[in-house]
């Protein structure tokens, strides 16, 4: 079943709407859940030394302990998005609610190595399904001329999610160094699960806020050809009395899109601009993100006395960089309309390239120097700053706008499982390829995928605005998928 595009005369008031209170409630449901995305997947890299010398492991165990959660989200994306469209969104996020709630206790607790990767996996499974849902809810039901802005608002809470594993992890090893002053053998055996029990509070605060939320999208509702349903729903976002007449849907509706339909001509380019240049850019995201305290603490303090000593040193640096993170989103949110998305993108993947490029050099100097600590914390900025800016923020928001709404959820979906396929390229090869390679190369291999990123942005760039009025029907949405091509 595909979504159908949205009745011209309800597209036209939704987008002549001002926001109401549902809608502020859908976003906040999905820019909550990207929030709890960011805290998970960072909030590991603060953990990992203490999880490195409690359980022994290897750098290739670093890795898949790293890239447990990415390679859940990859599943979740790639087959929870779809199953979504299937068996209606309220029920999945119900479902997705006991995952969430469930994988980050098993974290908390695991007892080895096998459950602690399995139970991290699982919190990437449900974290994959939010990507298609998220971005579906808000360009589906919000108006047009608020839509890239409101999306990447909620994308932005990833920062915070980031931000608020960092302050977690100090407060946490503070806590250790206060009541357990000088032995760093009991915070190695607790500290980590401290940190992730964390993630259980912040998860069952948006499964609270999740079951709040009863709203389907009209869009879902018309595919099933339940007109009833989606005009109450319709009544509901708008806050104003609304009824769709089958009649009346049945003439809006374009041919049926399938799956297949994302590979074939008239959507391949669509679809490789929106997968493709994700995929690369969460190869540096996720590598260097979450190993961004490990990073520092190797390149800034690497002389610090002791495990907890660098770790909160490293720490700290990573808060510090994070607020960068945010900075960045806040750069996208003004910057998207007059410039536009592709733009971004380029800039901001030719940004991070220069971020990691200084990094490198910085492993030329004496380290702690004054000019490598320079280097250091202007390459992590920079790279920080305009990911954000452009690529983190883009790749998100055309995963849902340059698709019809007939296969906006699958598109995204499969976007964001290619992206994640690039996440777990980047936790597992990271470690091995620092070991094998050394530090800077690495860092300048990343900075040379970076730049791959901007080419293929540029190469398969789309003239498209996001959600600008409904799509076209019949013929004219078939002509359509031609204009697009040129």
């Amino acid at each position: 079943m595909s979504l159908t595009a949205l009745p011209a005369d309800f597209q036209q008031r939704l987008d002549c709407s001002a926001i109401t209170r549902p809608m502020v409630v859908l976003w906040l449901l999905a820019a909550s859940l990207i929030a709890l995305d960011g805290f998970d997947f960072f909030i590991i890299g603060v953990a990992l030394p203490f999880l490195q010398r409690d359980l022994s492991l290897g750098p290739a165990e670093v890795g898949t302990v790293a890239s447990a959660a990415v390679a859940g989200a990859l599943v979740g994306s790639l087959t929870l998005g779809p199953l979504t469209d299937k068996v209606g969104r309220q029920p999945m996020l119900i479902v997705d609610v006991i995952i969430f709630v469930v994988a980050t206790a098993g974290t908390a607790l695991a007892w080895n190595l096998a459950s602690l990767v399995a139970f991290r996996f699982l919190v990437g499974v449900g974290i994959g399904a939010d990507y298609p849902i998220s971005v579906a809810y808000i360009v589906e039901n919000v108006p047009a001329r608020h839509r890239d802005r409101l999306v990447i608002g909620a994308f932005s809470f990833q920062a915070v999610g980031a931000l608020l594993g960092a302050i977690a992890g100090l407060l946490v090893m503070q806590g250790f160094s206060q009541f357990y002053p000088g032995d760093e053998l009991i915070a190695i055996h607790y500290a980590w699960r401290w940190m992730l029990a964390i993630g259980v509070v912040l998860a069952i605060a948006v499964a609270l806020l999740r079951l709040r939320v009863s709203l389907e999208s009209p869009a879902y509702l018309l595919a099933k050809g339940d007109h009833e349903a989606a005009s109450a729903a319709a009544s509901v976002l708008l806050g104003e009395p609304i009824t769709l007449e089958p009649a009346e849907i049945a003439a809006t509706n374009p041919p049926a899109l399938a799956y297949s339909d994302l590979f074939a001509p008239a959507y391949r380019r669509q679809t490789i601009l929106a997968s493709v240049p994700w995929f690369l850019q969460d190869i540096a995201t996720y590598g260097v993100g979450i190993f961004t305290p490990v990073i520092l603490g190797a390149l800034a303090f690497g002389q610090s006395a002791g495990l907890m000593a660098q770790t909160m040193a490293a720490a700290q640096g990573s808060a510090l960089v994070d607020l960068f993170l945010i900075g960045g989103f806040l750069l996208a949110l003004l910057l998207v309309k007059p410039l536009g998305p592709i733009v971004l993108q380029i800039v901001g993947f030719l940004g991070m390239a220069v971020g990691l490029g200084l990094l490198a050099a910085s492993t030329a100097l004496p380290e702690s120097s004054r000019e490598a600590l320079g280097l250091v914390f202007g390459g992590f900025l920079l790279f920080n700053l305009l990911m954000n800016a452009g690529p983190n923020a883009t790749t998100f928001l055309l995963s849902g706008a340059v698709f019809p709404a007939a296969i906006r959820a699958s598109g995204a979906g499969l976007a964001a499982a290619v992206a994640k396929g690039g996440a777990v390229v980047g936790t597992l090869g990271l470690p091995v390829l620092q070991q094998t390679l050394g530090l800077a190369p690495t860092l300048v291999l990343l900075a040379i995928l970076c730049i791959a990123a901007a080419l293929v942005t540029f190469a398969f760039r789309v003239d498209t605005a996001a959600g600008q009025g409904a799509e076209p029907s019949g013929s004219d949405a078939l002509s359509d998928r031609t204009a697009t091509q040129r």
